[in-house]
């Protein structure tokens, strides 16, 4: 079991092909790939987001409060089997701050833990600090696995400063029908085609020379969530829904 914990500002603009070409070129001035992406290659992140039965998580966080957290169970492959490798993860945000705490465990161990409350041994001071979080977190919150978000990113650090990181995330898939990992991605697009949603995760300023490009670019830091704007589009649609059936019957 492992532990990694993160705490920063995360500023995200929606971008098209054609900028995100040209931001590429500049970045890579600057900034090397990540190590996930092997020559340059994206590589794709599996999601399970947790909620209460009536989305209480969710419908608070979209209103921006000062402080909100979330539950989610995070895979970098789709699992085969309960014995591989995943990360629970409770990602926070205190007035725009955000920090992430996550502990690794096997897929079996997490739905135990989440499901029936058995809790993973370790004998980790930090890993059990986090897991203690997590407890608290679920003994608060009657929380299910309500979405599932894939998606495939591209990840930069800083050569000077590797906790500064740049990532674009494309193809966002989600669904709410069989919400497991295993069942791998597929579902219904968030973003349109040949759109970006680049995040910009930093400890303190913007560097002035990526903040010079996205203004030349005309690239505008937006309030994008993608467990959020999924959220709001199964909402629409649910009322969509509601409102041909009324007519309907009327």
């Amino acid at each position: 079991m492992a532990i990694k914990s993160f705490k920063r500002y995360e500023k995200k603009f929606i971008i098209d092909k054609d900028k995100y070409d040209e931001l590429i070129e500049v970045l890579l001035q600057y900034m090397d790939y990540d190590d996930y992406c092997k020559g340059g290659k994206d590589y794709n992140i599996y999601n399970l987001y947790y909620d209460t039965e009536n989305d209480d998580v969710i419908r608070h966080s979209i209103f921006k409060p000062y402080y909100k957290e979330k539950l989610r169970l995070r895979s970098y492959k789709t699992p085969k089997s309960l014995d591989e490798k995943v990360f629970l993860e409770i990602k926070k945000k205190i007035n725009g701050i955000v920090s992430k705490r996550r502990v690794v465990m096997t897929l079996g161990e997490a739905y135990d833990f989440l499901e029936i409350g058995n809790r993973p041994r370790t004998d980790d001071y930090i890993n059990n600090q986090v897991l203690n979080e997590i407890e608290y977190y679920l003994q608060n919150n009657k929380v299910y696995p309500k979405v599932y978000i894939s998606y495939s990113r591209k990840a930069l650090f800083g050569k000077n400063d590797r906790e500064f990181r740049v990532t674009f995330d494309s193809n966002i898939i989600t669904r709410r029908e069989n919400i497991t990992l295993e069942a791998g991605s597929y579902g219904e697009e968030l973003l349109d085609k040949n759109q970006y949603l680049m995040e910009v995760k930093i400890l303190g300023a913007m560097p002035l020379w990526l903040a010079k490009e996205l203004s030349s670019l005309e690239v505008y830091n937006t309030h994008f969530s993608k467990y959020g704007d999924e959220y709001k589009r199964y909402v629409l649609e649910k009322q969509s829904i509601d409102t041909r059936r009324r007519e309907k019957i009327c």
